[in-house]
């Protein structure tokens, strides 16, 4: 029993020097053409590297999304409080929205469609009139036509007693369509000879535009800023 004890010592002992002996004067320059352990350890320790790397390479791609994920995670937080904040408040949203519109009704009703803007003219003529002035001048201007309304210019000149210049000034303000007064000079008037004055104003009014005109504005529009 010892004896064959050691003949398997001596075995193991001399497998091992063989296998340490297939290490010893390795050419480098020819790998091919080693024994089958340097070769084998050889392919084990490439496989192993290679495995490693791409182990760190698969875990830096994974970190690199994590990172980017962290980083969208305030806004994605901001974006859901603010769309949480108009979900809550979403019925006084709806009812802010039917003011605005309501106020906007009440602005367009200020302003006369194209088939009004006859009897609004008149109107401005009749309210100097009414208050004893000269129309000495009265003479509307061309059409400026914006994205959703036109505005007419009316170039005036009256003469009449101060108190009457400005009752007159007072009732184109209070008329229910919106004309604005612009450039207003006053001067006496030496045509009268008794302290009478002479006022000078661009009357300024607006209109609605109807859809097809809106349309026609929004092209013209968009052509200009083509060119």
């Amino acid at each position: 029993m010892a004896t064959q004890a050691k003949d398997r010592g001596a075995d193991i002992l001399a497998a091992l020097r063989g296998g340490v002996g297939q290490f010893n004067d390795l050419n480098l320059q020819q790998p091919g053409q080693w024994p089958f352990l340097p070769r084998f350890t050889a392919w084990a320790i490439v496989a192993i590297v290679v495995v490693v790397i791409g182990w760190f390479v698969a875990l830096s791609d994974q970190s690199n999304d994590l990172q980017a994920a962290r980083d969208k995670e305030p806004a994605l937080k901001a974006e859901y409080r603010n769309k949480l904040g108009q979900a809550i408040n979403l019925d006084a949203l709806k009812k802010q929205k039917e003011d605005v519109q309501t106020y906007v009704t009440q602005l367009e009703k200020q302003l006369p469609g194209k088939a009004e803007m006859d009897a609004l003219l008149t109107d401005i003529n009749q309210a100097g009139v009414g208050r004893g002035l000269v129309i000495e001048q009265f003479v509307p201007g061309q059409t400026e036509t914006k994205e959703y309304y036109a505005e007419l210019p009316i170039a005036i000149r009256v003469t009449g007693r101060f108190h009457d210049i400005g009752a007159f000034a007072a009732d184109i303000a209070a008329l229910s369509r919106i004309v604005t007064l612009h450039n207003l000079s006053i001067t006496p008037d030496s045509k009268s000879g008794g302290g009478g004055l002479s006022m000078e104003a661009t009357a300024r009014t607006y209109r609605y535009l109807d859809p097809a005109e809106v349309i026609q504005a929004r092209a013209a529009s968009g052509a200009g800023g083509k060119k």
